[in-house]
């Protein structure tokens, strides 16, 4: 999905925003992101780039705090306890719309977010030990239907983006694959560079270095065309139709957080994605930016809460 807005438009209603949000908070000395996946993974990789320059942008101290667990839901229940006087915040992942089809109960209550700005997609690129002989996803589909029992593919946990990536490969492409739950993508991806589990669907912002190391050896991407970092790699969906895939960071707030503190980091994190620099570094990652307001933010999230929530129960997936 695509998110296309009037930038003037934009920046005329977020214009004094910035200065609203200062007399709001005033004597505030941070600004708290919880991030609620291990440091080193994709979300990490790309939300700090992000933040960074955006904490620039609107002069205060951003501290990025790591509370990985239970799929994000540790995290995400911090901040939905959190009095919402714009010091805390979220930095979430798909995870956000898929926890509430996979648990029976969350720690939370979903309508306790705000939804402030949608980061960016990536796609995930399928990766393997460079010891596989396979380097298409043709043969990678043919490896897995002459493998007795099927092949074994990592995830970086249950009910996660990868997780379900190779529920729907398996679906379409009619092989059977065996899915091995790690506790996040950092761990996951490691494991695939030994040698341990040989197969990964793995956020792109995360296995970059990794592929250009040499050290895992990518076969496709999730994405529809072409990625920029990777001109050559071709889509899944090339081989397998309909097949795509991306995996989404967004910033949220707790509910009741002042409109002006809401919007003046909506309009920071917009300036952040159109900087020059910022847009290598997300290029880097694969990772696809469009400017957006915290409306369009809470559409696409609807639509991505039902296109996940389809599958999970197609699937017949269920934690806890």
């Amino acid at each position: 999905m695509t998110i296309l807005i009037n930038r003037r438009r934009c920046m005329a209603m977020l214009a004094l925003a910035a200065l609203a949000a200062r007399d709001v908070r005033a004597a505030t000395k941070q600004v708290r992101f919880v991030l609620p996946y291990p440091a080193g993974g994709g979300a990490d990789n790309l939300g700090r780039v992000l933040l960074a320059r955006a904490s620039a942008e609107l002069g205060e101290v951003f501290v990025i705090e790591n509370r990985p667990g239970a799929g994000g839901t540790i995290g995400a229940a911090l901040v939905a306890n959190a009095a919402p006087d714009g010091q805390t915040f979220l930095y979430d992942a798909t995870s956000h719309a898929i926890n509430p089809f996979l648990y029976p109960k969350l720690p939370y209550v979903t309508t306790n977010f705000v939804p402030v700005f949608l980061a960016g997609r990536v796609p995930n690129i399928l990766v393997t030990h460079p010891s596989v002989e396979a380097n298409t996803v043709a043969e990678i589909i043919a490896l897995a239907k002459a493998t007795p029992g099927g092949l074994d593919f990592a995830s970086s946990g249950n009910g996660t983006v990868q997780h379900l990536a190779l529920e729907l490969f398996q679906r379409q492409a009619g092989v059977k694959l065996n899915h091995i739950a790690y506790k996040g993508g950092s761990q996951a991806l490691a494991d695939v560079a030994g040698g341990h589990v040989k197969f990964y669907f793995s956020n792109a912002a995360a296995c970059t270095s990794y592929i250009q190391s040499g050290t895992v050896k990518a076969i496709a991407h999730t994405a529809e065309g072409r990625l920029a970092q990777f001109p050559s790699l071709p889509a899944i969906g090339d081989t397998v139709p309909g097949f795509v895939i991306y995996e989404w960071n967004g910033v949220f707030a707790p509910k009741g957080t002042p409109a002006q503190l809401v919007l003046a980091l909506n309009k920071a994190l917009n300036t952040t994605i159109a900087d020059p620099e910022i847009r290598k570094r997300t290029d880097f990652f694969s990772a696809l930016t469009s400017p957006n307001t915290p409306d369009e933010f809470a559409r696409f999230l609807a639509a991505e809460m039902e296109r996940w929530g389809q599958l999970i129960k197609s699937a017949g997936i269920k934690l806890g």
